[in-house]
């Protein structure tokens, strides 16, 4: 949902930045995964800094596809790099905060953990089946940006049971609505609709 409204929202004003930076697109894609993997090892500690690290490893997230399209070195590559490595980051994260929770005890917010990085997996499985048989699927009302800031909300405000409740039931309401929309297209295609 941001990331179809905003779009590219950010290549203006980082674009003078992005000019500057030398490194590939794909080593800022690294990084950033290399910071998220950084981040979930705190989470398994502390929620609070392991929240903070996952904002400083968005910003690579945000600058790596700046730099690629400022400085026209985007490839099919780098993005599906940067798909892969995304789904990485969202397992290590939940699995750090199922760890942390599961150390306190709390049973509950560590199943919620696991439910949410499930359907947070098939959202962005349902995208990629939908697009290998050749249909666009970004729908949905939770995508990754809106995941990210849900959790890394939860866990800076010190909500992070009704973060994991809301990303536990809305990431699989995503992936149903993405279920739902390409069952539609398939119909109205056999139909002629």
């Amino acid at each position: 949902m941001i990331g179809e409204k905003l779009g590219h929202v950010f290549d203006r004003p980082l674009r003078g930045l992005a000019g500057w930076i030398t490194v590939s697109p794909n080593s800022l894609t690294i990084t950033g995964f290399l910071l998220t993997l950084a981040a979930s090892t705190i989470l398994m500690r502390d929620i609070f800094l392991g929240a903070v690290l996952i904002l400083v490893s968005g910003a690579f997230d945000i600058l790596d596809g700046v730099v690629a399209r400022c400085n026209n070195k985007v490839t099919p590559f780098g993005a599906f790099l940067d798909s892969v490595l995304d789904r990485y980051s969202d397992a290590a994260m939940y699995l750090g905060l199922a760890v942390n929770l599961l150390n306190h005890q709390n049973t509950t917010g560590a199943c919620l953990s696991v439910i949410a990085l499930i359907g947070s997996l098939l959202i962005s499985y349902t995208r990629a089946r939908a697009e290998g048989l050749g249909w666009s699927c970004t729908i949905g009302l939770m995508e990754r940006p809106e995941r990210i800031i849900v959790l890394t909300l939860g866990a800076l405000g010190g909500f992070i049971m009704p973060a994991l409740w809301l990303l536990a039931v809305l990431t699989h309401l995503t992936a149903a609505q993405r279920v739902h929309h390409i069952w539609r297209l398939a119909t109205n295609e056999k139909t002629g609709g």
